[in-house]
């Protein structure tokens, strides 16, 4: 069995393969283990699933998943965690914003102790100002809301020990933010620091849509806060009402002339309630959503076609 096992999810990404994987060849060939490189298939339409089947034929560390269609990148990083086999376990990115010449030093840590070793972010080189500045608000925003401590500046490039690895596997949940999950198990974690270099090639996959939508499934998955959210909103809207009763009260009776007792102020009353109410009803929506796509039990994924784990196939 290998030592080292790196994952990488691909979606759309023909022109970075050939660039990742000299860079991955040549950082396996100077670690002190065997390794296996799982490459993921996110139901790629260009011809990604071609250069994953002939760095297979002309490597046999490389071994691939494809999806049967686009599950997203963090479904994509858990059929690979389902797969590995090492010791040691590491996730990154194809488009090379990732640097792998940062794994020796996440596994001279990992050989320390640590059963978790996380890249922390330390400057973004070529991002817009908007995305520096919704990335460095949600992850304190994350940290001060979640019920456990989540790293600030951290994606999914990380290194994890094979006995995280095995409880990640275990966990059934559908909705899966693993860089929150990681930080959920415990263990000893540390981080290394780096400098994210702009992509390599090819355009953005992380769009400012999927990236909010992760911003709400890391929320929605590890705070309560949204949900308390409700029950504020429900007593400040109850004290603004009551006060408002009095104000209209105490106008209707020494000042009958006034205009703030008419129309307009019963019309501002009811937007205002209903817009407490709709907040409330669909943070409630987002919470019921997530128990209805968990008690379904659909599988998390589906494959279409997969290589270089046919000794596993035969033993299951």
């Amino acid at each position: 069995m290998p030592k080292y096992t790196l994952i990488v999810p691909i979606y759309n990404e023909e022109e970075t393969i050939p660039e990742m994987y000299r860079r991955l060849n040549s950082l396996m060939d100077r670690l002190d283990g065997s390794c296996e490189l799982i490459l993921i298939n996110d139901g790629s339409k260009d011809k990604s699933i071609f250069l994953l089947r002939d760095l297979h034929h002309k490597d046999p560390r490389v071994c691939y998943l494809s999806l049967a269609r686009n599950f997203g990148h963090q479904v994509a990083v858990t059929a690979g965690l389902n797969f590995a086999r090492g010791k040691a376990v590491i996730i990154l990115d194809a488009d090379l914003q990732d640097p792998p010449e940062l794994i020796p030093e996440m596994i001279e840590k990992w050989q320390q102790g640590y059963q978790v070793v996380y890249a922390q972010r330390t400057k973004r080189h070529k991002e817009s100002w908007f995305k520096r500045f919704t990335a460095y608000g949600f992850y304190r925003l994350l940290k001060g809301l979640a019920d456990v401590d989540i790293p600030t500046d951290t994606g999914d490039f990380c290194l994890m020990d094979r006995c995280v690895v095995d409880i990640l596997n275990a966990m059934p949940e559908r909705n899966r933010y693993i860089r929150g999950l990681r930080s959920w198990v415990g263990f000893q974690q540390t981080s290394v620091k780096f400098e994210r270099s702009p992509r390599y090639a090819g355009e953005v996959k992380y769009t400012f849509r999927k990236s909010f939508s992760l911003a709400i499934n890391s929320l929605i998955s590890f705070s309560k806060v949204p949900l308390r959210l409700s029950t504020y909103l429900g007593l400040f809207s109850a004290v603004f009402a009551l006060f408002m009763a009095i104000l209209v009260l105490y106008w209707r009776v020494h000042e009958t002339k006034s205009p703030l007792t008419g129309f307009a102020t019963i019309m501002i009353a009811v937007f205002f309630l209903g817009s407490v109410q709709l907040i409330s009803i669909g943070i409630l929506g987002e919470y019921i959503g997530r128990i209805y796509e968990e008690i379904k039990g659909r599988p998390m994924y589906t494959l279409s076609e997969i290589m270089g784990f046919e000794q596993e196939k035969v033993e299951n």
